[in-house]
């Protein structure tokens, strides 16, 4: 069977399955997860967890929606743990990476391409194109160091992190590609999370079980976190010492890259576990203030520091201004914060329902997107409990969680997780998360990193019927990935605009191109792409196909 006739049948497989469903007078599923047996997924997370429960087991792994081949069609990255200072598997670990066979299926080729030897406790992933040569390196976060992957364009990668100057972190989470100083090249900030080493390590039991469990960290000392600067010749100069970034002690487990104040300078808003939350304001010429307790996003609306994780940003009320999500342990709720549009916030995580439908959760990875095209931002949360004893003295919280969904209707938010099918009803110990159109049908699907079991992988199927445009947004005087570009379209005169930020979630990836969502309009008016600093050039198309993918190249136009 050929492709085209494999990818034909395989969309009317799922508009089929859609549409007898809606005929029976049953709600089709939203999400459909992707059995192994389809997907060729076969890999599986090692969270090494022993009887010590040393605390990096149970925070990752993260995962990516990325294009490492150049053919239009995003693989797919794992990350997994790895030999350490307290841990030394029997058998090798490896990371993952799958190749997209095109046809719903994925081929593991990470021995081939270089990326399967794991180096450290791993815990999260980065894609970006550092180098501006148009493949997707890759930058994986560890406890022990972090590991820098150049794409060397022919299927492989090498492991350049040495020569990089990448090597001092000791202990990173989250990391986000970003350009902060608008030279037209990609700049990498780094969390850092708490001091662990083996002299300052602690063992946190025994519980009424008479058994160790995870430490809360809380009784770690925290760590700064690291900003380099992309010297344009495959090396990094840490340019973060001296600023509030090295300042502020935290415990950094998520990061979103994005321009809080519309300057056209990328702002950073980083969660911290158990200490406050920090937003790193870009002044300019290397120069950043940390003002979370200002702009009221650091502690709780009592004044308390939360176990911040999963992050992200996006304009959900459609006025301009970036709000940003970060996402905590239970008992904590979780947090929406709208922008004000004068540097400050207001929680309004209680008026969307999701702080009542969070309280005895504990979030992870996390996404603002538009999964059903309408043009207007959802959100997903994917959680888990770190401690996987909790059941053994809690009635309400327990291990493994279920995800949650969040339908955009009208500016607020609405809770249709019971209405989003089997995914929805299934519990995970889900960490990281990232979103991508595998299938390339232009519709979101989702890809779930779960601590010590397989990923999850599920497919969109709420977009049928709603129109759209997909685009792959090249730089070629701003930074190749378009990070802080902005995209601003209409259809039947409705105006959307949309920020293209770094990060978000935890620990993962996801798909860079952009899906532009028309609801029921067959045609999309117009579309403007501002591109980012240095450039600030705006191009603008009135000539557009509709539910397709096309690649706008800065000042060159539009492919198809």
């Amino acid at each position: 069977m050929d492709l085209h006739r494999r990818r034909f049948l395989t969309a009317l497989a799922g508009l089929s399955a859609s549409l007898t469903s809606r005929l029976q007078g049953a709600a089709a599923p939203i999400f459909n997860l992707v059995p192994p047996s389809r997907s060729g997924i076969v890999w599986k997370h090692d969270n090494a967890m022993s009887p010590e429960r040393y605390l990096p087991e149970t925070l990752p792994p993260g995962c990516a929606f990325f294009d490492y081949d150049n053919d239009g069609w995003m693989d797919l990255f794992f990350v997994n743990s790895g030999p350490c200072d307290f841990f030394t598997p029997k058998a090798p670990l490896k990371n993952a990476l799958y190749k997209n066979n095109r046809d719903g299926t994925f081929t593991d080729v990470s021995e081939k391409a270089g990326v399967a030897v794991t180096k450290g406790f791993g815990m999260g992933v980065a894609a970006g194109d550092f180098n501006n040569d148009g493949y997707t390196d890759l930058l994986v976060t560890a406890y022990g160091r972090p590991t820098l992957y150049r794409n060397n364009g022919d299927g492989t990668f090498a492991d350049i992190t040495e020569k990089a100057g990448l090597t001092a972190p000791p202990w990173t989470t989250s990391a986000v590609w970003f350009d902060y100083d608008n030279d037209g090249l990609l700049d990498l900030f780094l969390c850092g999370f708490v001091n662990y080493a083996p002299d300052q390590r602690f063992a946190c039991g025994d519980n009424k079980l008479g058994r160790k469990y995870y430490c809360i960290p809380r009784v770690f000392k925290g760590s700064p976190s690291f900003l380099y600067r992309n010297n344009g010749d495959g090396t990094f100069k840490l340019v973060s010492q001296g600023t509030d970034i090295e300042k502020a002690m935290g415990k950094a487990l998520g990061v979103v890259a994005t321009d809080i104040n519309n300057d056209g300078l990328t702002d950073l808003f980083v969660a911290n576990d158990t200490v406050q939350n920090f937003l790193f304001m870009n002044r300019g010429k290397g120069k950043w203030e940390e003002i979370a307790l200002a702009a009221e996003v650091g502690f709780s609306q009592n004044g308390q520091a939360r176990s911040g994780m999963g992050v992200d940003a996006s304009d959900l009320n459609g006025d301009g201004w970036e709000d940003l999500f970060v996402a905590n342990v239970d008992q904590e709720m979780f947090s929406l914060y709208e922008n004000n549009k004068n540097e400050s916030f207001t929680d309004t995580a209680h008026r969307h329902t999701v702080a009542q439908a969070t309280r005895l959760l504990s979030g992870w990875g996390l996404k603002f997107f538009d999964y059903d095209n309408d043009g207007l931002i959802d959100l997903i949360l994917a959680n888990g409990h770190p401690d996987d004893m909790i059941e053994q003295y809690s009635q309400q919280v327990k291990y493994k969680e279920p995800l949650l969904l969040f339908h955009n209707e009208g500016g607020k938010l609405r809770n249709i997780s019971a209405e989003a099918g089997s995914a929805f009803a299934k519990a995970y110990p889900a960490r990281g998360l990232a979103v991508g159109d595998y299938d390339n049908d232009g519709h979101l699907d989702v890809l779930v990193g779960n601590c010590g079991e397989e990923p999850a992988l599920m497919k969109n199927s709420a977009a049928y019927g709603n129109h759209w445009l997909g685009l792959k947004l090249v730089g070629t005087v701003s930074n190749r990935d378009a990070i802080g570009t902005r995209i601003t379209w209409s259809a039947s005169g409705v105006k959307r605009s949309r920020l293209k930020n770094g990060g978000g979630s935890y620990l993962s990836s996801h798909d860079p191109r952009e899906i532009l969502g028309a609801g029921r309009n067959a045609k999309i008016d117009w579309v403007e792409i501002h591109w980012a600093a240095p450039s600030k050039r705006v191009d603008r198309f009135e000539t557009l196909p509709i539910d397709r993918y096309v690649t706008i190249t800065e000042g060159k136009g539009l492919e198809s």
